[in-house]
């Protein structure tokens, strides 16, 4: 496939989100209907449902006509980075929330012009917010600018996080983490959905997140919308594998090497013995 040198990023961007919300729309309809015997389990605490897979489907559907010929990279079906553009989506971020009909769940989807990201949709579906960055364009909510927060102080600094599913082999680190944040922060939340958590960095709901045990799907679109509004990105490391690399830390950037050197104090080397061993 030819691919133009120049795309209309302004226009695609506004082709997908209007692609989420008729997505999303299936999925609020789903949402009281949902019945847990739908549910399937991929491993030990990561679950899938009909919505999940009807939901991809729909979006795939959906960009392959906005892209013709772009690639797929998605939770359910797969994929891989072969084409010049390729779409990473996530059609149901947050699905144990989704399943437990808890807020919130979102639509993340990330288009990359070979391994960068170049366009990001976050659209969370419960409050009806859509995220969206283009590179080098910045990041909106709803069509209007965000930006990270401006605190430049942990303690008065609000963190996300999110815990551990099905990937213990760092439990111990993670919880040593967890409690010296307790103590130098405002507090943690834990929302369940890396993307939204993300995008509250972006909006400056919050002023830092980390995770690890993620995929490319979970946070490539809200790392775009973190970058264009302002903030700061990094893998466990300090390093910038953060997309591929199973753990990632976004802060508002003003607190990232304070947040940063703490992360460090627990993990620094240990996600690299933990990958090799998968």
């Amino acid at each position: 496939m030819v691919f133009r040198d120049t795309l209309d990023l302004d226009a695609i961007c506004k082709e997908v989100i209007e692609l989420t919300n008729e997505v999303g729309t299936f999925i609020l309809k789903e949402k009281n209907k949902f019945n847990p015997s739908d549910i399937k389990k991929k491993g030990f605490n990561d679950l899938v449902s009909y919505v999940d897979k009807n939901s991809e489907k729909k979006l795939i559907k959906g960009l392959q006509k906005i892209l013709p010929g772009s690639g797929i990279l998605g939770e359910e079906g797969g994929g891989d980075f072969n084409s010049k553009y390729t779409w990473v989506i996530d059609p149901l971020d947050g699905t144990t929330n989704f399943i437990h009909r808890l807020p919130c769940f979102a639509i993340s989807i990330a288009l990359f012009k070979d391994k960068t990201p170049i366009i990001g949709v976050v659209n969370e579906l419960n409050f009806k917010e859509c995220f969206s960055a283009i590179k080098g364009k910045g990041a909106k909510l709803n069509g209007k600018k965000i930006a990270v927060s401006p605190q430049k102080k942990l303690e008065d600094s609000l963190v996300a996080t999110g815990f551990p599913y099905n990937d213990f082999g760092l439990q111990d680190e993670y919880m040593l983490l967890f409690k010296e944040l307790m103590k130098v922060t405002q507090g943690i939340r834990r929302i369940g959905s890396a993307s939204v958590d993300l995008c509250y960095v972006a909006t400056g709901r919050f002023e830092a997140f980390y995770e690890y045990g993620l995929k490319p799907w979970d946070v490539s679109g809200g790392a775009l919308i973190v970058q264009e509004a302002g903030g700061e990105l990094s893998d466990f490391n300090g390093g910038d594998n953060y997309l591929f690399g199973s753990s990632i830390v976004a802060t508002n950037g003003h607190l990232h090497k304070d947040f940063l050197k703490i992360v460090k104090k627990y993990f620094n080397g240990k996600m690299n013995k933990l990958q090799a061993k998968k």
